[in-house]
């Protein structure tokens, strides 16, 4: 992995798990933001604390080392997450002020994800 590989992916990792956490904690102390966001998409607001939890346990599994498939699961989540609200916002017909954090998380998750180190990715058995 070249240098500037390695540092593109733990800039956008980072960044990553602190706009995760971040998140996390504004739905789950249920922030006005974000029970506002939640209730103009017409998502019940239990999702608020599912959501947050799962985005904290996705930023451990991010930043824990070894554990490869739990990470392959953490980055497909958070894809899948960040691009349904990101289709949610557009189907709402919000602004584009309103869909950047869905659009920003998902460039941040697929560099990340992109710029993995060997160790950090999964080996096929046919390949050992």
């Amino acid at each position: 992995m070249t240098k500037r590989n390695k540092i593109i992916y733990w800039v956008s990792t980072i960044w990553l798990a602190l706009g995760l956490l971040s998140g996390a904690i504004f739905q789950l102390m249920r922030m006005d933001d974000a029970v506002k966001n939640f209730t103009h998409l017409g998502y019940p607001l239990y999702l608020l604390t599912i959501l947050g939890i799962w985005k904290i346990l996705g930023v451990i599994a991010l930043l824990t080392p070894k554990f490869a498939l739990i990470k392959e699961w953490a980055y497909a989540g958070i894809f899948f997450t960040m691009s349904g609200a990101l289709i949610s916002h557009l189907i709402m017909g919000d602004a584009i002020g309103e869909t950047f954090p869905s659009v920003l998380t998902l460039i941040l998750v697929i560099a990340s994800w992109y710029f993995r180190p060997t160790e950090r990715k999964i080996t096929s058995l046919t390949n050992q």
